[in-house]
Formats: C-alpha cells, structure tokens, sequence
C-alpha cells in the first residue's frame, strides 16, 4: 500500500510522542478485496495516547477539524484523513447518538475492534512494518468472500449496519453467513434517521452488484421499512411483456442492468423507481394484466421514498420526472407524426430539472432489458434506438436550446413590459420548437411581429 509522504511525516510525529498509529478500516480491507485499488482517503487508530495529546500533534501539520465530538474522531481539514483514539461503544438510548463512549488508549486492538461492524473492517496494518493484525480473520473472509459480524452481541446496536451488509453484498459481490443473515432479519430500521439511510442506498445502488444487495434486503424482511418498494413484491405483471414475474423481480433485473450502463446515482434511483406506480393501478383488463397511466401514478410513492431517505429536493425533481417520463421513448417510436417540436418541446422540460433526452432513453433502456424477453435478453431495444437517433438529426440529443427570444427583444421593438410579454413569448418558444430557429428575427418575423 502506497501512503502519501506527508501522511507518513504525521505518522512519524505520532509514534515520537509515544503513540502507535494503526492503519484500520476499509483502507485496510480494500487491499484484500482487490489489491490494485489506490486507496481514496485513510482511517488511522492511535494507540497509547490521549485525544487531547493525538489533537496538540495533529496541530503541528495544519487545522484539526472535529468530525466527531462525541466518538472523538479527528481529521485534518483539507485531507482525506481521519485520525481516532481507541474505545469501547456501550448502547444506552436509541439511535446512533445513543451510545457511551469510553475512550481508552490503552486497550489492545483486539478489544477495541469489538465495537466494529464485521471481520473484514476489523483490520490493521502498522504503516511502518506492514505487520497485519488480524484477530477475527478478517482476511480471510476477504478471500473467500464471507460476510461475518466481528461481535454477534453488539451488531444491532446500530441497526445501520444491516444496510451496511447490503451495500457489501453490492459492492463486494460477498455473501453473508448464516448468523450475520439472521441478524440482519432482526434490524429496526425505524429509528435511522433518513440521511444515514439515503447514504447507504447510494453505495449499494452503485456497487457492481445493486440487485444483490436489494434481494438480501427483500430476504431479510428489511422492505416493510420502505412500504413504496414493498408493495412491488409480488406486484403482477402481464406475462407476455414480463415474463420475469413480478414488479421487483423486474426492479432487479432492471437496475442491474442500468448499472451496467451508468454510475449515475440519479439515473439508478429513476430506474428503481420508475414502476413504483404499477401496485396502485394494476388490473385485469380484457383478459390481460394492464397498469395504466403508472408513469404518472409513480410520483406520489417516488416522492414519499425519496423523501423518507431525505434526498435533496433538486434530486427528487429530477427522479420524479424520469419516472413519469420513462416510457416516452416508446411512446414516440409508435407515432409516425411525431415532429422536431415533440422532441425540442421534451428537451425543454427536461432541461428545466437539468436533464437530457439520454437520461430517459436510458432509464427506458433499463426498463426494456429488465425483462426476459428475447429482445431483452439479446439487448435490443429499437425503440430507444430510433429515439436517439431522430434527437441527433434535430441537435437535440444532449439538452435543449435555451430560448431565443427574450423579453429585451421585445423591448427593442418598442414594447413595454406587461402580463401580454408571457402569451408572446411562450408563442417564440413555440414557434422556436416547430421550426428549429435560431435567430430571434426569424422568430419574430414568424410571428408576425417583425415585417418581412
């Protein structure tokens, strides 16, 4: 493991003050995991002094940030570094906060790494002799991709960590063993606040294997927490479109495949929302399963997830729309008189939340192969095709144009400002959609208010 020269001078000031720092966490784990991964930020541990002494040192190198008062975690501000004291985590009240913590830099590593969530994270390396030490076999489980809780008894006393198993799952393609599996089923969620949450599902849903780790929540009985994505199980769909069986099984396979194409977490969360709609308006109808209108149906459930994560608003606007949105796609591939000012007219909504034509075909295109159809299976999808390219013959495809007249143009010629200049311009971008128009004067000329 490479460690940046300054990060070694600070170590050094440590150990002359008599401390022992130790390299722990996933700087640590990630180096079993895939030994190529440079890694992004640092976790160290000091033994054998106090917080206030570790502080005084870290001093010496630039501004001391408390990230944590009450787990008494350190860093340097402007470095991905974090520095902390070993101690003990005694469960006294409910959430993450209620905790005592007792420091003690005198444990040994072995007791102090009781407190960690599973064997994989529970490792150290002296960054000076490269010594490993390793007491519940974390490397092990690296190597042969087990997930095992590092102290059966204290796992759930941050229920977070069931979350942090899936993201695992996701990420690292690791299974859990039996215990850590029936731990995980016996989690309570309710008391997370929703931006630890929403911080977990980012992991999960961008690791290699998001449906994975989606399952393992589903197996644990961990959905009824989020009743929007509970109420796709077992959620009928028509065989002939899905033959892959219900709503989430579909959400599966769809996100997966997403992530295959993408590593952008707004687009993953559309493409796990987007039939979220489906459960509310699914019936037989004419000898068929149908859901209609569940584009716009999603949005209320989509909201209340989203918003139970805490995701940013922006965040929420974006998905919303690609959900109600995801199957323009096929809608335009089946109307033969869809025109320039169809597509320039959804670029400009879409660009409104900061979005793209791309960004919907390929939540569409997840959809589409999220199914196991032959089509699917094969990875066509002519619908998306044919959308992407009649958007390039119309410079379209990346965002739209912003409007061209404004009201200073109406201004120059003599107008004063009034309620009338929103009817105006409204009919500019109207006309700027159909005809594709770039100047203002043809625009304007169009509509009648500039003589020929």
């Amino acid at each position: 493991m490479e460690i940046p020269s300054e990060l070694i001078k600070i170590l050094k000031a440590i150990k002359i003050m008599g401390g022992r720092p130790l390299l722990v966490g996933g700087t640590v784990r990630d180096q079993f995991i895939n030994s190529t991964l440079m890694p992004k930020d640092f976790d160290i541990e000091v033994f054998g002094i106090k917080l206030d002494m570790l502080q005084s040192i870290l001093k010496q190198f630039g501004e001391v940030d408390l990230v944590g008062k009450a787990f008494g975690v350190l860093r340097l501000h402007g470095q991905n570094v974090e520095f902390s004291i070993p101690r003990q985590d005694n469960k006294i009240g409910v959430g993450h906060k209620g905790f005592l913590i007792c420091e003690d830099p005198n444990m040994t590593f072995k007791e102090a790494a009781r407190r960690l969530d599973l064997t994989i994270n529970s490792i150290a390396m002296d960054p000076f002799t490269g010594e490993i030490i390793d007491p519940f076999d974390g490397k092990g489980d690296c190597e042969n991709k087990i997930l095992r809780a590092t102290d059966s008894e204290k796992f759930l006393e941050d229920p977070l960590r069931a979350l942090r198993v899936a993201q695992f799952i996701s990420r690292f393609d690791m299974k859990p063993d039996e215990t850590l599996n029936l731990l995980c089923t016996q989690a309570d969620l309710s008391e997370l606040p929703g931006e630890r949450i929403f911080e977990e599902f980012r992991k999960l849903l961008l690791g290699n294997f998001p449906a994975k780790g989606l399952q393992a929540l589903k197996d644990w009985g961990l959905l009824k927490f989020f009743p929007e994505l509970q109420a796709m199980v077992n959620c009928p769909q028509e065989s002939e479109w899905h033959p892959e069986g219900d709503g989430f099984t579909h959400s599966l396979l769809s996100i997966q495949r997403a992530r295959e194409m993408t590593d952008d977490f707004v687009l993953l969360m559309a493409v796990l929302c987007h039939d979220l709609g489906k459960p509310l308006c699914t019936d037989f109808i004419e000898g068929r399963l149908r859901s209609r209108k569940h584009e716009e149906a999603g949005e209320a459930p989509t909201r209340s997830f989203l918003n139970r994560l805490r995701a940013p608003n922006d965040m929420i606007e974006k998905i919303v729309k690609l959900v109600i949105k995801h199957l323009t796609p096929h809608h335009f591939s089946k109307q033969k008189d869809i025109g320039p000012s169809a597509f320039r007219r959804l670029a400009r909504e879409m660009g409104e939340v900061g979005l793209t034509l791309q960004d919907i075909e390929l939540v569409a295109r997840s959809d589409h192969f999220g199914r196991t159809t032959p089509d699917a299976i094969a990875r066509k999808f002519p619908a998306g095709d044919l959308f992407l390219e009649k958007a390039r013959e119309l410079n379209v495809e990346v965002k739209s144009d912003p409007d061209v007249v404004m009201g200073r143009h109406l201004i120059e010629l003599g107008m004063n400002p009034s309620p009338e200049f929103g009817k105006i311009l409204k009919e500019c971008r109207k006309t700027q959609d159909e005809r594709g128009f770039k100047d203002p004067k043809e625009i304007l000329r169009e509509i009648g208010l500039v003589k020929v």
